[in-house]
């Protein structure tokens, strides 16, 4: 997998999960279909009198979720940008998604605005695997952003964080060692540790 792969799914399965914050900086999300992948960037349009282009243009920061049938899951969490040539863009849209004609037909289209994520991170979740699969990637400049856990030096070796993982991913050492790529950021080792020794990854 890499980043594009990502992309296309969110593309792939196309009605995502897009959330942003409100004027009191609440969680909102709704589902957006993404119009356009291509060239590690996704495209998606929005009406300018909904409550979402509203927050998308007081703040640009937004995550998109989604799943597909084989229970991969894409994270996207980044920037989104108001492209300029308004109309150009929109019958572009539109053209590699017809079926927005009946929803905003004829000239009506032009009340929509077309956004570009080009800098996010991405995380990729592949349950169908076993152990459970993941990985982090970057799109643009956006800063890679490390999460779940690490065992640090004040690891006493016993062993109890490697017994109780649910997906077994970790390994004996000085110190044990967490496998990243199958770790379910679940916790249980870290409330487990008697030596405190594990702690959340920084960036």
């Amino acid at each position: 997998m890499n980043a594009q792969g990502c992309l296309q799914i969110l593309r792939d399965v196309k009605d995502a999960a897009f959330a942003t914050v409100d004027e009191q900086g609440l969680p909102q999300v709704r589902i957006i279909d993404v119009m356009l992948v291509e060239n590690g960037k996704l495209y998606f349009c929005t009406a300018r009198g909904k409550d979402f282009y509203a927050q998308l243009t007081r703040d640009n920061h937004v995550a998109v979720t989604a799943v597909n049938k084989e229970f991969q899951m894409v994270r996207l969490s980044g920037t989104a940008e108001k492209l300029t040539e308004q109309t150009c863009w929109i019958d572009r849209i539109f053209k590699e998604n017809p079926s927005m004609n009946s929803v905003y037909p004829d000239e009506s289209r032009y009340i929509l605005e077309p956004f570009c994520i080009s800098n996010a991170n991405i995380e990729f979740f592949d349950l169908s695997r076993e152990p459970i699969h993941r990985e982090n990637f970057t799109i643009g400049n956006h800063k890679e952003q490390k999460k779940g856990y690490e065992i640090s030096d004040s690891c006493i070796g016993c062993g109890k964080c490697k017994k109780i993982c649910p997906q077994q991913c970790i390994s004996a050492g000085k110190p044990f060692e967490i496998r990243q790529n199958h770790c379910l950021h679940c916790g249980l080792c870290v409330e487990n540790c008697p030596a405190e020794a594990i702690r959340r990854r920084s960036v």
